[in-house]
């Protein structure tokens, strides 16, 4: 069992970060950019994602984290949510949002997988990843 000492250790919060990038990349273009409302609520809920995975993991206890989590989840939905709106009106290409709503769909999954995990665990405290190389 490999003990994750570090949030940034993380590959959900590596996926997280790295998609909360593209989000922010792919709304400064066009007219999405002027769309100052749904750029702001977008790019929000992207970071809150990575965010709430961080703040969860330095709580120190695993049913925090666990909430957190949680919440870092409910933000992946929201994103997807707002993915949708962009896409309708043509802010975003159907391949960047497809890819968009794919990797918020991988990173809310493997934030689901992490919560598990988590839930089953008998160690409380120190994060202990059973295989990091998938969470």
């Amino acid at each position: 069992m490999a003990k994750v000492s570090r949030f940034e250790d993380l590959v959900v919060w590596q996926k997280a970060r790295s998609f909360s990038f593209k989000v922010y990349k792919l709304s400064s273009e066009g007219s999405f950019m002027k769309d100052f409302a749904l750029r702001d609520q977008i790019r929000r809920s992207s970071v809150s994602i990575s965010s709430n995975i961080a703040e969860g993991f330095e709580r120190g206890g695993n049913k925090e984290f666990v909430h957190f989590l949680s919440v870092a989840k409910a933000s992946s939905a929201e994103t997807r949510s707002l993915l949708y709106l962009a896409s309708d009106l043509e802010y975003l290409s159907n391949a960047d949002s497809e890819n968009l709503i794919n990797e918020a769909s991988e990173v809310a999954r493997m934030i689901s997988a992490l919560m598990t995990y988590l839930k089953g665990s008998d160690k409380s405290g120190s994060k202990f990843v059973s295989n990091s190389n998938q969470i």
